[in-house]
This record gives structure tokens, C-alpha cells and sequence, in this order.
């Protein structure tokens, strides 16, 4: 497919339009959601020293419910935020934004473990504390 107005993903290699539904500067890819540093501080500049592809690790929510990517670059480490575009890749915007649930730092079983109050149990202080920390994993 060939566009008047596009550049190649440094990432996947597929033609992008720069022409973006929904956002005045297209700045990621479509169908990976990688981009490149090309913006210092203000997105469409173009002023970045730093070549570095912008790998996508989350999604946040700005202004009125929308999505936002949160890229950081592999050279440099800067974080940028991008909106995201009417034609993203709606799967993986939902992979990146469920990351967090599915990398959780606590073990899933004590999820399921039934949380029960010392004073509930007859023991502790009456303060529904125990005494000691819960074990996570």
C-alpha cells in the first residue's frame, strides 16, 4: 500500500500514513504502536539528538477518557506520552493497558484466600489487626 504522506516502522516495517484519525501528528505505528525519538519537547519539533526506537510499555488515561501510550525510548530511557490514534491496534492497546494484571508482584492464590480480621477469628486485639503482615506469594 502506498500513501502520498508516510514513513516505514522502524519496528515491524510497515507503511504508515501520516495522516492519523483522531490526532494532528502521527508519532507511533498503528499496528505495533512502536515509535522513534524524533520529538524533544514539543510533539511534531522534530529536535531530538537521540535516534532510539520508542518501545510502547503502558497506557494511561488524560482529559475526556482518552488513551494515551506511554513510550520509552530503548537508547536514552525518556518516557513520552502519545495519543493514541482512531486506527491503533485496539488488541494490543488492551494487551499493554492488562500488563499490570497479569504481571501482579503478589501470587494470585492470596487473591483468593478470604481476608478474615483477628477479631473475626476470636484472636488479636480487637482491632481486626493480627499482629503480622500479610504473605503475598
Amino acid at each position: 500500500m502506498s500513501f502520498l504522506r508516510s514513513f516505514q516502522c522502524g519496528h515491524c516495517g510497515v507503511e504508515i500514513s501520516l495522516d492519523a484519525p483522531g490526532t494532528t501528528h502521527r508519532n507511533h505505528c498503528p499496528r505495533c504502536l512502536w515509535s522513534r525519538h524524533l520529538d524533544r519537547n514539543v510533539p511534531g519539533d522534530r529536535k531530538a539528538d537521540c535516534p532510539g526506537g520508542m518501545e510502547p510499555i503502558a497506557v494511561t488515561v488524560r482529559g475526556e477518557q482518552r488513551w494515551v501510550l506511554v513510550h520509552r525510548c530503548t537508547r536514552c530511557g525518556r518516557l513520552r506520552l502519545n495519543r493514541t490514534a482512531a486506527d491503533d491496534n485496539v488488541l494490543l492497546l488492551l494487551q499493554i493497558a492488562a500488563l499490570p494484571l497479569a504481571t501482579a508482584p503478589f501470587g494470585y492464590a492470596a487473591l483468593a484466600a478470604p481476608v478474615v480480621s483477628g477479631a473475626a477469628r476470636g484472636t488479636g486485639n480487637g482491632s481486626g489487626q493480627s499482629g503480622a503482615p500479610p504473605k503475598f506469594g
